[in-house]
């Protein structure tokens, strides 16, 4: 195939001196101001009282923050699926259809045609943060791979689509993109996730892959099906990413956090040139990208038509919370996520929270969920400590992890504690085809003291299982998670396993899947 990195490179030398010389408050005032603009004509921009002149202030003041219920409910529920001149100008075209982690809830987030160019801008920014850190970089002389979801829209209406954001950016991609793009669209519009992963294989062995993105958890049982069609295909041992993938220079995940999965893939991918890059995308904009390496945040895509406040967790509930911006933002503090956007999101709370870790440029870490914290019984743990005590405690027994949902578990007795339930598939352990009872034991206990030195609250609560008992874990056999997901129709693409499960009959169901599937092992509990 011939390279084309030479353009790619073009276009990335003269977006490094945009965002080199980028200030991060008059560009989010610009972008502000240009929304607000957009928004006059619309129902949402006379409700509000919209006017040209607004500061922040004045938007803030006459625009309460809002969830995606309380848009469905007071502007989309009524004229969808035709949304014209609602809360943003024109037709929406597309609705990207999430269905509510934690909960299962479909929701239908509008996907403006500027929403979609905002996208395919921060793809591109995405390669070119990828140049800066590989100047000799050949990615165009392969095709970069999307595992996504399925490409097949739902016609909602005359001109309105609605499905997985991934196949949405997949049926309007420009033709440049298109030529550089893997699956064919032959592939793409496969439903099923078993028989579309096996095509997906197969077909990519006559590729030259040089870049891959998808959701972590979907990445693994994608790359196990390759490694089973390599080995069928070319005989031989187990083969390695880099021998399947050899041209393979970018690994793009999202969706979920990193920390539990990092060792898994710096396993797969030994002896590749791969490096691996954060991107932080959700239905209602892709967000920010890793500009440095693994671990320092991502940087804020601040040009994009999305302007970002941030209000802290303790406050959401709050009549007048305090609410930041790029401008006055504290590091360090757990915020919920806002965006106004140019897809008519009015300071839509977009449900995720986030530590910002630099304010120029801004690059943050994603914590977590809003409703993605264990506190039943006091302990606020948050999601991105769950993260970190899970891998922490599979580090301590040489294994890695597949994918984990955490909730509470109430005391069924009067006078008896409750606590956490951990239900964890693990990948290979160190040594082992399997785990002995001191290993699930070093597990929970790992687990256990993680979060006490982590969180205060949760070390309180347990100091002499004064509040709680100890987490207890429960094992599934491999391929478990993916099983479940199946059997609630929601295998691959865009879906993902929640980690914190607060709905109780959706942890329920869960655990008496767990019960029924395979031979899972037993609870293990610290004393």
């Amino acid at each position: 195939m011939y390279d084309a990195t030479w353009m790619l490179r073009l276009y990335a030398r003269r977006r490094l001196r945009q965002l080199e010389a980028m200030e991060p408050q008059r560009t989010q005032r610009r972008v502000l101001s240009s929304l607000i603009r957009r928004g006059l004509r619309t129902r949402f921009g006379r409700d509000h009282g919209f006017a040209a002149s607004w500061s922040l202030d004045d938007f803030r003041s006459r625009v309460p923050l809002r969830d995606y219920d309380a848009f469905w409910q007071d502007y989309w529920q009524a004229p969808f699926p035709r949304l014209a001149d609602c809360t943003w100008p024109g037709l929406i075209p597309w609705f990207a259809v999430s269905s509510g982690t934690a909960t299962g809830t479909t929701k239908y987030i509008p996907v403006s045609r500027e929403m979609h160019r905002s996208n395919v801008r921060t793809g591109a920014d995405l390669l070119t943060h990828h140049l800066a850190n590989r100047p000799r970089s050949r990615l165009f002389a392969g095709r970069v791979f999307m595992l996504g979801g399925s490409t097949g829209l739902v016609r909602q209406a005359p001109g309105v689509f609605s499905g997985d954001i991934s196949g949405i950016e997949a049926a309007a991609m420009p033709g440049w993109a298109r030529l550089r793009y893997f699956p064919p669209r032959d592939l793409e519009d496969i439903a099923d996730w078993q028989v579309k992963i096996g095509r997906f294989a197969e077909r990519s062995l006559d590729t030259e892959i040089s870049a891959i993105a998808g959701t972590p958890s979907w990445l693994l049982l994608f790359f196990e099906r390759l490694a089973e069609v390599a080995r069928a295909r070319r005989g031989g041992a187990a083969r390695r990413i880099a021998d399947i993938y050899p041209a393979l220079e970018l690994l793009s995940h999202g969706g979920v956090a990193w920390a539990p999965y990092r060792d898994r893939f710096a396993a797969l991918l030994e002896g590749s040139r791969a490096e691996t890059r954060e991107v932080y995308p959700a239905s209602e904009g892709f967000f920010a990208i890793a500009d440095g390496g693994d671990g320092v945040g991502m940087r804020l895509q601040l040009d994009a038509g999305i302007f970002y406040e941030f209000i802290p967790v303790d406050q959401l509930d709050s009549p007048q919370p305090d609410c930041r911006w790029v401008g006055d933002v504290e590091p360090g503090v757990n915020y919920a996520l806002a965006v106004t956007t140019c897809a008519g999101l009015w300071r839509y709370l977009v449900g995720d929270t986030v530590t910002v870790v630099e304010r120029d440029p801004p690059r943050v870490l994603v914590t977590g969920r809003t409703s993605y914290m264990l506190s039943a019984f006091g302990e606020h743990v948050i999601g991105a400590e769950v993260e970190q005590a899970v891998a922490a405690a599979a580090r301590a027994i040489g294994a890695t992890v597949n994918d984990f949902a955490a909730g509470s578990v109430h005391p069924e007795e009067t006078g008896a504690r409750g606590g956490h339930l951990y239900i964890v598939e693990l990948g290979a352990a160190r040594g082992e085809n399997g785990l002995d009872a001191e290993q699930h034991a070093r597990f929970a206990q790992e687990l256990d003291s993680t979060l006490c030195r982590l969180n205060d609250d949760y070390e309180t609560h347990r100091a002499g299982g004064y509040g709680m008992d100890a987490p207890r874990v429960r094992f599934l056999p491999s391929g478990g998670f993916a099983a479940w997901m199946e059997s609630r129709g929601k295998l691959g693409g865009q879906n993902k396993v929640p980690r914190i499960v607060n709905d109780p009959k959706l942890f329920a169901t869960l655990r008496q899947f767990a019960d029924s599937y395979g031979e899972s092992r037993e609870e293990v509990t610290e004393q």
